[in-house]
């Protein structure tokens, strides 16, 4: 039964109406499910979800309460506020070019797009609902009911709800910052001469992208950076109870970092020099603390170059695209 409904979901994949996904220069293809390709019809039933507050218990609250676009999909807060001013324990983090990673959540507890989906919409502090009742109230919105018929050839159900939320999401790709035109594009006016200082600090006399490399600006390894010596939130052990993954978390792009302050993962820093002094310190010597974190030495006209460099990380157009 299985293999008959990959089949069928295969099938209206391909024959239904293709969804065009740009993809930048110097960018790979990113993967998609082959029971989830990407469609118009998805990608539009997947938007409308993403924005509507009836996505929460008591209708306040959407994904993007917490995923703004003007804060590249993150929220500009310490740490995010759900249903009836419940704290949230974490900072949300940026959706910039989600589809590039490999597994989410802060800590990499959650295998895929569709699977993570679930997660705000049944923690109590988040949305505090179930995604069964989210299917029921749009199956009294003759909108959506359309939609998902359209999307997936079903009424609403939890599956549709999460894959085409997925499929939103897989859109939001961001590659036209000043640094993409500089290198991607062949832009040499691109950057001016503060930014180029800072990118040679970045890439070859600090060495940033030993952890911060590639087209995203992540490796997306599961590590500790030293923030504490004694953490709140023990990270991946939250669920693995494993010494190994205490207060070990995912290596996050610096994409769009200009956009979305607070940085780590509970916000505790609030401007890009302080992340710089943490690590030109050394970090704080946790056990589980990656060996590649040393201290270094900058000077403030270095690091007021790293950060215009870093600034030049912003992509404008993907802001001010919803």
């Amino acid at each position: 039964m299985r293999i008959i409904l990959l089949l069928i979901y295969i099938f209206i994949g391909v024959f239904s109406d293709p969804y065009s996904l740009f993809i930048p220069k110097g960018f790979p293809t990113p993967f998609i499910p082959e029971d989830n390709q990407l469609s118009d019809s998805r990608v539009a039933l997947g938007k409308k979800l993403f924005f509507d507050n009836m996505m929460s218990r008591d209708s306040s609250l959407s994904c993007a309460s917490c995923h703004q676009p003007q804060f590249a999909f993150s929220d500009g807060r310490q740490k995010s506020v759900g249903i009836k001013g419940r704290q949230v324990s974490r900072n949300a983090p940026t959706l910039t070019n989600v589809a590039y990673q490999p597994y989410f959540l802060l800590d990499g507890l959650n295998p895929s797009l569709e699977t993570q989906v679930k997660i705000p919409i049944h923690e109590h502090n988040e949305f505090d609902f179930h995604i069964l009742l989210i299917a029921e109230r749009m199956k009294q919105d003759s909108l959506y009911v359309s939609l998902s018929k359209d999307a997936y050839n079903s009424e609403p159900s939890p599956q549709v709800i999460a894959y085409a939320i997925a499929c939103y999401e897989r859109t939001l790709i961001s590659g036209n910052s000043p640094y993409d035109q500089y290198f991607y594009q062949g832009n040499k006016t691109a950057l001016n001469d503060s930014e180029i200082r800072g990118m040679n600090l970045f890439f070859d006399d600090l060495y940033c992208a030993s952890c911060h490399g590639g087209f995203n600006f992540s490796d997306s390894r599961l590590t500790n950076n030293g923030l504490y010596t004694n953490y709140t939130d023990q990270g991946r052990a939250r669920l693995t109870k494993k010494t190994e993954d205490q207060a070990i978390f995912k290596t996050p792009t610096l994409r769009n970092i200009g956009f979305s302050a607070p940085y780590m993962h509970d916000g505790s820093f609030e401007s890009l020099e302080q992340v710089i002094d943490h690590y030109s310190s050394g970090a704080k010597g946790h056990f589980n603390q990656d060996p590649l974190i040393q201290p270094f030495d900058i000077s403030q006209d270095q690091k007021q170059d790293l950060i215009a460099f870093l600034i030049a990380l912003n992509d404008s157009s993907f802001v001010s695209n919803d």
